[in-house]
């Protein structure tokens, strides 16, 4: 029996000019379509046009990311580690939408200095944690993320994250599946 593929949502969260977003976002992408049991959304938010402040009533912009985020069964974060934290596009990006979010995974790339991301991957843990999803406990992070790829944008040593995107893809893949499951049996109810 061949199972309909999940619609995963890879959100870059780094809308930073000269960002290496796209490198590690790029790279990762083709890890899922490698995978085969996704069917992926790559939701830039330097794309999405996010307002510079909170509208009291939801843009056109924030109500198609919102939108997005609602049709995803998975979720896969890229995130760069600024100030050792994740960067402020993407927490306001997070709370434009809630229920959307609910009973739904999440994994996390992350990349920066000598910690690869994985600070701002933390934080961003409790917080996804507060939107009722659950967490997978692989991720994929590069650190010094500059010297990690080749100037094509490719890893220098994809074996070893190449087999991290993986394992975190199947740990997504089982999340993703029980939740869509559960979510199409007995809606959730947060």
């Amino acid at each position: 029996m061949t199972e309909t593929p999940l619609r995963l949502a890879v959100i870059v969260g780094s809308t930073r000019e000269g960002r290496f977003a796209e490198t590690v976002s790029r790279w990762f992408a083709e890890q899922v379509r490698v995978h085969n049991d996704f069917d992926v959304d790559v939701v830039d938010l330097a794309d999405v046009g996010l307002p510079p402040a909170h509208p009291a009533e939801l843009t056109a912009e924030l109500r198609d990311f919102s939108a997005r985020i609602d049709a995803a069964d998975a979720f896969v974060i890229v995130t760069p580690e600024y100030n050792h934290g994740y960067p402020a596009s993407l927490k306001f990006a997070i709370d434009s939408a809630y229920a959307e979010w609910n009973a739904k995974p999440v994994g996390f790339v992350s990349y920066g200095g000598i910690s690869g991301g994985l600070r701002a991957v933390e934080q961003l843990r409790q917080i996804m944690a507060e939107l009722h999803t659950v967490t997978v406990r692989d991720t994929v992070s590069f650190h010094g993320a500059w010297g990690q790829f080749d100037e094509n944008g490719d890893p220098r040593d994809p074996e070893g994250v190449n087999q991290a995107a993986k394992k975190m893809l199947d740990q997504l893949l089982w999340w993703g599946r029980a939740t869509r499951d559960a979510r199409t049996t007995r809606p959730y109810a947060a």
